[in-house]
C-alpha cells in the first residue's frame, strides 16, 4: 500500500472548490453603448442640416457643396474648405464638354480645383442648375 504525502499548505485540495473570482470587466473607450448624456431620446429630433447640399460623384472623384462648405475628393484624396476660409468658388463645364471643373479661391490666392466627368452629358446640365442655387443660398453676393 502506498501511502500518499501530505498536501502543502497554502494549496486548496483539488475538485471540490469553486473558481476563484474573475476581476471586474471595464469597457475599453469606443466600445459598448453610448454613455447616457448621448443617449437618444424619441423626443428630440436628430439634427438636420439647415442648408440646400450639391454633390457631383463620378467614379473617381466628387464634390460636395453644404452648409460646412465645400468638399473635394480626388482619387481617394480628400480636403475640406469651410465657408469661412473661402474667397470665391467658380465653376464650368470642361473644354470637352463632358465634365463639370469647380475651383475654390481662398483669401491669400491659392486656389483648389476638382473635376468630375458627368455621364450622361446631360447630367452637366442639371449639376449648373443645381450648384447655382446652392451656391447662391451660400454665397448670396456672388463670389
Amino acid at each position: 500500500m502506498t501511502t500518499q504525502p501530505p498536501p502543502y499548505t497554502n494549496q486548496p485540495p483539488y475538485g471540490g472548490q469553486p473558481p476563484p473570482p474573475l476581476p471586474p470587466v471595464t469597457a475599453q473607450p469606443g466600445f459598448g453603448p453610448p454613455p447616457p448624456q448621448y443617449a437618444y431620446t424619441p423626443t428630440a429630433p436628430p439634427p438636420q442640416a439647415s442648408g440646400p447640399e450639391f454633390m457631383a460623384v463620378d467614379r473617381h472623384n466628387s464634390i460636395v457643396v453644404d452648409t460646412q462648405g465645400v468638399a473635394f475628393e480626388d482619387h481617394g484624396m480628400s480636403v475640406d474648405f469651410p465657408w469661412q476660409e473661402i474667397r470665391s468658388v467658380h465653376y464650368k463645364a470642361s473644354p470637352s464638354g463632358k465634365a463639370l471643373m469647380v475651383a475654390v479661391v481662398l483669401p491669400d490666392g491659392r486656389f483648389y480645383e476638382c473635376v468630375v466627368e458627368a455621364k450622361p452629358r446631360t447630367r452637366l446640365g442639371e449639376w449648373f442648375a443645381q450648384l447655382s442655387a446652392v451656391l447662391g443660398y451660400y454665397r448670396p453676393a456672388g463670389c
